[in-house]
């Protein structure tokens, strides 16, 4: 699973990086490295009325369109690939609302003789990566609307098989456009996509186990260490 991230970077380097048009709204949102389930973390989807990409925020764990209470994103804050495209939660997002969810890097939690140590992973470049989300609206009874998401995941690389055995879709600029709706993909071209990240492109580190605790908010956090 991927229940942990880091989104440290400043926005104008998100919108530069994602192609998002400086006149689009910017949300406001504080930097974070430990991001976690309910949060409201921006995502990247594409304006299809107005020909653009758009950031917004949104809240982690996806709540289906037709159910009843807001607690079900608990259980929705990843969605397999494998059968995505039948399973109720996902099927209709993964048809027509997918987005970008941006990180610079996101945590596993690797089983020790002593417990569980955590990582830190991330692009070898250390440059942000684009993870695949699904993202939907609800409706409360009160007639509140809820935007939320899930962060797809799939088997993991070779790096990522060393800490656990999932790994977060990370898609690679050049996916971008199909995957967003912005190119027209069916759903097999859609499931190729989905597909381990080339592990010689990414990097990890053990990190302290504070991360394991969402009041830890800092950037000791993704400090190594030994």
């Amino acid at each position: 699973m991927c229940g942990r991230v880091r989104l440290s970077s400043d926005v104008s380097e998100i919108k530069l990086v994602f192609s998002i048009s400086p006149h689009r709204p910017t949300p406001n949102f504080p930097l974070t490295w430990n991001g976690a389930p309910t949060d409201w973390l921006p995502v990247v989807r594409f304006d299809a009325k107005a020909g653009q990409r758009s950031l917004d925020l949104l809240r982690w764990g996806l709540v289906p369109y037709w159910a009843k209470e807001l607690k079900v994103g608990f259980a929705n804050i990843n969605a397999k690939a494998e059968g995505i495209e039948r399973k109720p939660a996902f099927r209709d997002a993964f048809q027509r609302r997918r987005c970008l969810v941006p990180v610079d890097n996101f945590y596993e939690w690797k089983k020790t003789a002593n417990g569980k140590q955590p990582y830190a992973i991330a692009l070898t470049d250390r440059g942000l990566m684009a993870l695949a989300g699904l993202w939907e609206n609800w409706r409360s009874p009160a007639g509140e609307w809820v935007r939320s998401f899930a962060i797809v995941t799939t088997t993991p690389n070779e790096l990522c098989a060393e800490l656990h055995n999932r790994m977060p879709v990370v898609l690679g600029p050049e996916t971008w456009p199909a995957w967003l709706g912005e190119e027209t993909a069916d759903p097999r071209q859609l499931k190729t996509l989905l597909a381990p990240y080339p592990s010689e492109a990414m990097t990890c580190w053990p990190v302290s186990p504070s991360v394991g605790n969402v009041k830890n908010n800092d950037p000791s956090l993704i400090e190594p260490i030994t």
